[in-house]
């Protein structure tokens, strides 16, 4: 499997980053092993990830996906097999937010720790922190990656000139640079990557590592109606895309689906790896065929006429 070299670091990952959001959520620790070795079996060796996941569960703490994963190094010894990207700054507790220089060493150790791992591959702030100076979070990358603890750093959920600002900053003053962005794209969701991250990741050669690439799962085909999602783990998420411009960008998708022999899942996110400028999307599996089918993306190319089609049914309003 050919691998894709993230912005101007010496990362390189598969086209396609395995989703970690649902371990310890929709998944126990057995299913979540399960799933991780058959990906990584399958060269998917990138495994993205946030302390957060999975605090917006009722009754969990935050950190259940990092124990998991770390558990799984620990049992398997595979860690050097493995880049391994999560995220910090999401609130994980009274006080415990955000990109200050004090949170980020106390967040970093407790992620390590969870992990079981002394180092993390891409290190991303979760949202942007405008109380923070941006060189006040950068200069902490810093010192993380001089002790080795970080190999490359990335943002999630920052606006265009927030980007921008950052990276001049990393110029000016020479501090490490945001090598990666984390949007939410896809074929629902395209307007706001399009209109304002977009020109910057481009000029800057960033790495682009869409989330919600599949739209929570309503681009696998299988949310028609309000009655398909209830009592859904996203139910509230995926409600929002029942609209006509869904049932519109659902339709073309069934019809590339069959075009290609493929499925409505493989085609978005071959749609989103055929996307200029975007590294890897991510995407998370539950079970065994699910995770296939994510992987039939990676092989999956569709001709010219299907990349219009889609772009058509999905032009943002």
């Amino acid at each position: 499997m050919q691998k894709r070299r993230l912005g101007q670091s010496d990362l390189h990952i598969p086209p396609l980053v395995l989703g970690g959001n649902v371990f310890g959520w929709t998944l126990d620790e057995a299913a979540s092993f399960r799933i991780l070795d058959e990906a990584l079996d399958a060269g998917l060796c990138c495994i993205d990830t946030a302390d957060v996941y999975s605090r917006f569960v009722p009754g969990h703490a935050g950190g259940e996906s990092e124990t998991i994963i770390g558990r799984w190094f620990r049992a398997r010894r595979n860690r050097d097999r493995v880049v391994l990207a999560t995220k910090a700054g999401m609130q994980m507790g009274p006080g415990k937010e955000g990109l200050s220089k004090s949170y980020i060493l106390q967040a970093v150790e407790e992620s390590l720790r969870r992990l079981q791992t002394d180092y993390i591959d891409l290190y991303q702030a979760h949202t942007d922190d405008a109380r923070t100076p941006i060189e006040e979070t950068l200069g902490v990358y810093a010192d993380l990656m001089r002790a080795g603890k970080v190999r490359a750093i990335g943002a999630s959920n920052y606006s265009g000139a927030r980007l921008a600002q950052a990276l001049e900053t990393s110029q000016r003053l020479g501090l490490p640079r945001y090598e990666s962005v984390q949007p939410l794209y896809n074929l629902y969701d395209r307007a706001d990557y399009e209109a304002d991250l977009e020109a910057v990741c481009r000029a800057h050669g960033l790495g682009v590592i869409p989330y919600f690439a599949l739209a929570s799962g309503f681009l696998t085909g299988k949310y028609r109606s309000k009655q398909d999602v209830e009592g859904k783990a996203r139910s509230g998420i995926v409600a929002r895309y029942l609209t006509p411009r869904g049932e519109t960008i659902l339709d073309a998708l069934t019809a590339a689906a069959r075009s290609v022999h493929g499925t409505p899942a493989s085609v978005a996110l071959a749609w989103l790896i055929a996307r200029p400028g975007v590294t890897a999307p991510i995407a998370s599996a539950t079970s065994s065929a699910q995770l296939r089918s994510l992987l039939d993306a990676i092989d999956l190319e569709l001709d010219r006429d299907t990349m219009d089609a889609l772009d058509r049914a999905s032009a943002p309003a």
